[in-house]
């Protein structure tokens, strides 16, 4: 049906269910369709030949508006709360406090460095931050057929919205929730405002912003795109859903998740660094195939 789902990088636990997913959101029309997705490593890119990819964090942290005792620190807190971030041995619930320590402590040091607003999208211009390969496609063609993308990201939003900025994709149907920064009078950072969003509390999110799904009630088809087993509550938030279809990128230790990841999402996309996927399945659900 979509020759792109038989690419070596894909994987699916119910080929079967991913077509009658398909089929029954086409004869729905693309009128009924939103898109629910991540930010870091699901729209860009984790990997480029060879080398790790900045998240939004990353982008701050390893630049020069931080000295290098804070992103020793960073580094630090890095080192001890991912591997527990992707330890799939340990269960949500006992992750969850640990997240909220993590992104706490480096939201505290970031504000420690008196970052200046006017200098992000200098540092975001200067990183090796890079959307996945067509990302121009899946951008325009959603905005062409006013389809919303609402990102749900645990990484910062100031960032995030500069990076699609220079990418020249922030169009008017795209919708971010993600961490902010707070600047005084004199654009000075000095705290993160609302609620945190890490990387397992996007459902509460989701919750958190039931009026702007309430505006999105006749689009009860949901792509869901995501890197983390986190992302798959993005689209708590959508009433009287009818159809939901879950692509996952395994980006990282693909051995040891591959099977947590094949039980909960529709898709697996294991090592690929593209959008190949995601703009054939649009392309196909848009009519344009």
């Amino acid at each position: 049906m979509i020759p792109e789902l038989s690419n070596a990088s894909v994987f699916m636990k119910d080929p079967q269910r991913v077509q009658e997913i398909l089929e029954s959101m086409l004869k729905a029309g693309s009128n009924t369709l939103q898109v629910i997705s991540d930010f870091d490593m699901t729209l860009t890119r984790f990997a480029y030949n060879g080398k790790r990819c900045p998240t939004c964090h990353n982008i701050v942290e390893h630049s020069s508006l931080i000295s290098s005792d804070c992103t020793e620190k960073l580094k630090e807190l890095l080192n001890y709360y991912y591997p527990i971030e992707i330890d799939s041995s340990r269960p949500v619930e006992e992750k969850i406090p640990l997240m909220v320590e993590w992104w706490t402590k480096a939201h505290k040091l970031l504000v420690d460095q008196r970052i200046k607003k006017d200098m992000l999208a200098v540092v975001v211009r200067e990183s090796e931050v890079m959307l996945r390969e067509g990302y121009q496609l899946f951008f325009n063609h959603l905005h062409e057929h006013s389809i919303p993308l609402l990102i749900f990201s645990a990484g910062i939003g100031d960032i995030l919205e500069e990076i699609i900025l220079q990418a020249g994709v922030f169009h008017s149907n795209v919708k971010v929730f993600s961490n902010y920064m707070d600047f005084d009078e004199t654009g000075l950072l000095t705290a993160f405002k609302g609620e945190l969003i890490h990387i397992y509390n996007k459902r509460e999110g989701a919750l958190l912003n039931t009026g702007h799904f309430q505006e999105l009630r006749t689009r009860p088809n949901v792509l869901l795109l995501g890197d983390s087993l986190g992302d798959l509550n993005m689209a708590d938030g959508v009433q009287d859903m009818e159809n939901i279809l879950k692509i996952g990128f395994l980006n990282d230790k693909v051995e040891e998740r591959k099977q947590s990841y094949l039980d909960t999402y529709d898709v697996v996309l294991v090592k690929d660094e593209t959008m190949e996927v995601p703009n054939a399945i649009m392309l196909y659900l848009t009519g344009n195939k």
